[in-house]
């Protein structure tokens, strides 16, 4: 895994360890309780270090309790997941998703170190 050294992940926060190569989260970036990110799939044969797709967390970005993120997901800069939320495509830097799937709720924003809003 490539994780900046000031990032903050809960201990009940589950990072995938099946492709752990394939997970990058950037600077000042929060993981909460219950969240899940995944680095691979299984039934796509996505998996066993041989899927070379990314799953990637932006700088300054909140993970919500709860929130999943599917392989191979692109989350900018300066975002915000709500807790609960399924993200299953890239999100764009600047935004707030929530939902099942997840959907752009606010864009614009700006966020300080943590995924606080600024």
């Amino acid at each position: 895994m490539n994780i900046a050294p000031d990032v903050r992940i809960s201990f009940k926060a589950r990072l995938d360890k099946t492709n752990p190569r394939c997970i990058e989260i950037g600077e000042k970036t929060y993981i909460a309780f219950d969240a899940i990110i995944l680095a691979h799939d299984y039934a796509t044969r996505r998996h066993g270090g041989r899927f070379e797709q990314k799953t990637r967390i932006g700088c300054n970005c909140f993970i919500g309790c709860a929130a999943i993120i599917l392989p191979g997901v692109t989350i900018g800069d300066q975002v915000i997941v709500g807790a609960g939320s399924v993200v299953t495509r890239d999100v764009p830097a600047h935004s707030i998703v929530a939902g099942n799937p997840a959907k752009v709720v606010r864009s614009g924003i700006q966020t300080i170190a943590y995924g606080r809003l600024a």
